[in-house]
């Protein structure tokens, strides 16, 4: 007798969910900074042969390790940040070397790339980056008019889309629900 998908056991290993993940993928980090980072499951992918990563991260500690292990690849984020420390040592030596491909983008503008793609949207208008340097550091951005009669001018923030996301949750259950219990979502 097989088991229905819906109740089928999803608890998995650090080692088992890396296991599902292969070079050259593009993953997603969870948390903000150096806050809810899933240090563990960023701990299982430094112990494994992954490698060539695209990282779409509010950085933190995981965008420093991995940047350290030379596993990115190409890393798209509107900082990287220890707090107390606010620019990460082991990111910025990368970045130093030329270690990998940097897409640096506003914080809204981020927000907005990953709203895009939880709605399968190709991309959302923004207001942020318009008048700054965003739009020169980043050729490949392009804007869009409103179709109303403001005809307001916008960023047209791509979708971040990712093959994978790694999350720090407070508690999750054996189907694969997962709850965040603190007051400070940071957008996961």
């Amino acid at each position: 007798m097989t088991t229905a998908p819906y109740t089928r056991d999803k608890t998995m290993t650090p080692e088992e969910v890396v296991d599902r993940l292969s070079s050259g993928m593009t993953i997603g980090i969870g948390g903000w900074g150096s806050r809810r980072k899933p240090m563990a499951l960023v701990r299982a992918l430094l112990r494994s042969s992954v490698t060539d990563l695209t990282v779409i991260s509010y950085g933190g500690p995981d965008v420093g390790l991995l940047a350290a292990a030379g596993r990115i690849r190409r890393l798209v984020t509107p900082f990287v940040t220890l707090d107390s420390i606010p620019l990460e040592p082991h990111y910025r030596a990368a970045r130093q070397r030329g270690a990998f491909a940097l897409t640096e983008i506003d914080e809204a503008m981020f927000m907005w790339g990953l709203h895009a793609a939880a709605n399968r949207l190709s991309f959302l208008p923004v207001r942020a980056g318009l008048g700054s340097d965003v739009m020169r550091v980043n050729p490949d951005l392009r804007t869009v008019t409103s179709p109303y009669e403001d005809g307001e001018e916008f960023v047209a923030m791509p979708a971040l889309r990712m093959d994978a996301a790694l999350v720090h949750l407070n508690r999750a259950d054996r189907l694969g629900n997962g709850q965040y219990l603190g007051p400070d979502p940071y957008f996961d």
